[in-house]
Parts: C-alpha cells; structure tokens; sequence
C-alpha cells in the first residue's frame, strides 16, 4: 500500500470513532496556525493524530463522553498511531441546513457543531469523508514540539508503512454510508 508521512490532527476520541466505524465524516474549519489561516486537505493519504488539546466530554454526544481523557500535564512522550484514512471527498459546507442534516452522522453535540459552523464565519465549513484502515499493528511516534499547536495537518519526520493495513468498513458499506450522507445534504 506504500507509505504516508501527513498526518491529521483530531480528537482522540474521534479517531476511535472512526477507527471503530462509528464514524467516516470530519467538520473542519482548521486550526488557528493554518497556512494562509485557511483550511485545505493537504494529501488525500493521511495518518490519524490523536490529540487531547480542547477535547472536552460536554462537546460530544452521550455514548462518547466516557471515552474523553484530559490531557495531563503536557502532551504524552509517546503518540500511538493506530491507524489512517483515505480522505475521499472534501465539501464546502454552504448552508446551516446541511450541518445540521449531518446529525445522525457524527458524535458531536449540537453546541459543539454550532460553533464550528459559527467561529471564523467568512471561512467555510468543511465536510471530510475518510475511509479509515487499521494498521496492522500500532506505531509509536516520538512526540515532537513541531507536531504541538493548533493545526490540523503535521509532516512527520519520518514516514509510516501502510503494508498489511486492513479497512474499517468494507467497501461496500463505506460507498453506502457516504451516499446517506451526502443525500442528507440535499436537504
């Protein structure tokens, strides 16, 4: 399958999502240290980043919530990658209307989406839909200082084999789930 060396920041708590098959979309807007401080997906192979910065419980749904950990003091030494996505289809969001046809979607709380589509309102709201794939076992990447801060995307310093990666949903089940949600859209 070949290598990747992007990296996409997220939640560990979504990461799981969508490692578990809980979830195959991403509302993003980007982070603060965007380049040109917009969002845009970089490489439509990426490796999934948990993060603990800003993750709060009251920001998911109910069955998540548990899920969240804190972050402790400072980020961990060590970041398990579990797994990466393949990035098909990246939508501006245009109206309110299709944010909130996503509901049944994602494991967001309505707060939480809310001000997603209401912060930096001149920039669009972005819908990912990621086919996630398991890696054959877990990567342990040293945690760097470059890969800290609010940013979505991280270059990693070295590259991570994707051979003898399995996926999250079968092909099949993806192409039908991304149908529903894009006919939510058409709402």
């Amino acid at each position: 399958m070949g290598e990747i060396s992007q990296a996409l920041k997220e939640w560990a708590v979504v990461v799981e999502a969508l490692l578990a098959g809980d979830l195959l979309l991403l509302l993003r807007k980007g982070g603060i240290r965007e380049e040109k401080g917009r969002f845009a997906v970089k490489a439509d192979r990426v490796l999934l980043f948990p993060t603990y910065e800003h993750q709060q419980a009251d920001l998911v749904k109910a069955p998540y919530q548990q899920q969240v950990q804190p972050l402790a003091l400072g980020a961990p030494p060590v970041v398990p990658l579990c797994g990466w996505a393949e990035i098909t289809h990246s939508l501006p969001l245009e109206r309110e209307s299709q944010v909130l046809a996503l509901d049944p979607f994602h494991i967001w709380s309505q707060r939480f989406v809310q001000e997603r589509w209401t912060w930096k309102p001149s920039s669009p709201l972005y819908l990912l839909l990621l086919r996630s794939h398991h890696l054959p076992e877990p990567y342990s990447l040293p945690q760097r200082p470059e890969y800290g801060g609010c940013r979505s995307w991280i270059s990693l310093t070295e590259t991570v084999s994707t051979a003898g990666s399995t996926p999250v949903l079968a092909a099949a089940e993806y192409e039908a789930r991304v149908k529903a949600v894009l006919k939510a859209l058409e709402a």
